[in-house]
């Protein structure tokens, strides 16, 4: 009798849990849903738009002019006599080939949402082909960074990024839940399936979905809450504590010395290449009154030291005491993101970064951020996300269609989750108790929107 006491009270502790993921994934679905559908197509119009974007901005991006590239310093010249301001110069990223155009940007308070300008010059004639708002290390133009902030923020400024981290927060506990219903349904769904009524077609169809994309639902999960205000601030802490940092130089020249590139196999190159580019330059540097022209003595430092992507970025010291940064920009495959500090005095790498000696995990943070953004394998990438995105978009559909098949009548009664967990073992209800908690803390967004949940239960359990 014992025995069967035990089985009875494990029994109903099993289904008890089961009742309440069924009613977690429920109020996911319901309140949560519309999050994650905005998140999910705001997200594939971004990826499908670079190819647009370039058409849109052709006559910008394009020149048909060929021949042998201007030195920087003058085509840094030619950008700044089309300023109706004085703006500060922050960054140039040369044409990377023949036919592209060279992006002088400043920083320019007035650009809406990136507060960075590009003035964009053709490298050969000089001539200037637009000026046009930028934002980010891609470099989009306004209709994507339009795009973009709508997935971010929907355009609602700080107060907007909760919708986002809320939409990341859920995401992968909906697709763990599905799979756990799933699972544990496997043998009721068959049967049920036999009858083929319209409810059950689509709940087929949903449980089909989110198996094939429920790879994919933890990795857009996982990787957008690496840019979340509140989760990514806890995200970034943690892996600043267990060394997950990703590496960079160091551009105080004050600690730099060139001790830094003894065992770079570039060495000897950069040693006579950086002595040739010190006596070009060495008025220039000593003074430090134009500023301009160490631009072409530092991307050729760079080069002779390595950084030989055709899409790269060079940024100017800010400070006497500080060095010129220039870094790789070309994030698809293969991923070239190498970085070095240059001394624009004597034209010497005082310390660099190379992907290549990044450790795994920096190398796969580095490879899921920019898979997340469609441009690590290219068109590859981009329609893969792009069949992610709708399909997921219509899971979503689905599930809305499921529950109008299947919602309440007036008077009738539901299952509520406070009640489920009531039902649990001790046990069961501790471990819940502590993962939700943990969870909470670590996801400040889902956190709030947890208790949202337990009050709107709590407050229907106790009116049933």
């Amino acid at each position: 009798m014992s025995i069967k006491t035990n089985n009875t009270a494990s029994e109903s502790s099993s289904n008890a849990m089961l009742l309440l993921i069924t009613r977690l994934h429920f109020y996911i679905g319901l309140f949560i849903g519309p999050f994650i559908f905005v998140a999910a197509l705001t997200g594939t119009i971004y990826v499908i738009t670079p190819q647009i974007e370039d058409a849109i901005y052709k006559d910008a991006l394009t020149t048909q002019s060929v021949g042998e590239p201007q030195p920087l310093a003058l085509q840094i010249a030619a950008a700044k006599s089309q300023l109706a301001t004085d703006l500060t110069l922050f960054a140039v990223r040369p044409a990377p080939k023949q036919g592209d155009t060279t992006r002088v940007m400043f920083l320019d308070s007035s650009a809406e949402h990136s507060g960075a300008r590009a003035i964009f010059v053709d490298p050969i004639t000089l001539d200037i082909t637009g000026n046009l708002p930028v934002y980010g290390t891609s470099g989009v133009l306004p209709l994507r960074t339009t795009i973009d902030f709508m997935h971010r923020q929907l355009l609602l400024g700080e107060f907007g990024r909760y919708y986002s981290e809320l939409a990341a927060s859920w995401l992968w506990i909906a697709a763990l839940g599905g799979l756990f219903l799933w699972y544990k349904g496997g043998k009721k769904n068959k049967a049920e399936f036999a009858n083929k009524t319209e409810h059950l077609r689509k709940r087929r169809r949903h449980y089909q979905v989110g198996l094939c994309l429920f790879v994919g639902l933890i990795f857009v999960s996982v990787t957008g809450l690496t840019w979340s205000k509140w989760a990514g601030a806890n995200i970034g802490t943690l892996r600043s504590t267990i060394g997950w940092v990703t590496p960079s130089v160091d551009r105080d020249l004050s600690t730099n010395s060139l001790k830094t590139m003894t065992s770079d196999e570039h060495a000897d190159h950069l040693n006579h290449a950086s002595h040739q580019g010190m006596t070009a330059t060495k008025h220039v540097a000593e003074k430090f009154e134009n500023v301009d022209l160490l631009f072409d003595g530092v991307l050729k430092a760079a080069r002779d030291a390595g950084i030989d992507a055709n899409k790269l970025e060079i940024k100017p010291s800010s400070a006497t005491d500080k060095a010129w940064f220039v870094r790789e920009i070309d994030r698809s495959w293969p991923t070239q993101v190498d970085s070095v500090a240059i001394d624009a005095n004597t034209m010497t790498v005082t310390s660099r970064a190379d992907f290549a000696t990044f450790p795994i995990v920096a190398k796969l943070i580095r490879w899921g951020i920019d898979a997340h953004m469609g441009i690590l394998f290219g068109v590859v990438n981009q329609i893969i996300l792009t069949a992610f995105g709708l399909s997921l978009c219509f899971m979503i559909i689905w599930g809305y269609r499921m529950w109008w098949i299947r919602r309440p009548q007036a008077g009738s009664t539901s299952k509520p989750l406070l009640q489920a967990w009531a039902r649990m073992s001790t046990s069961k209800k501790w471990v819940t108790s502590l993962i939700a908690i943990a969870l909470g803390f670590s996801l400040p967004v889902m956190g709030v929107s947890l208790l949202a949940f337990l009050f709107i239960d709590f407050y229907r359990w106790k009116r049933q």
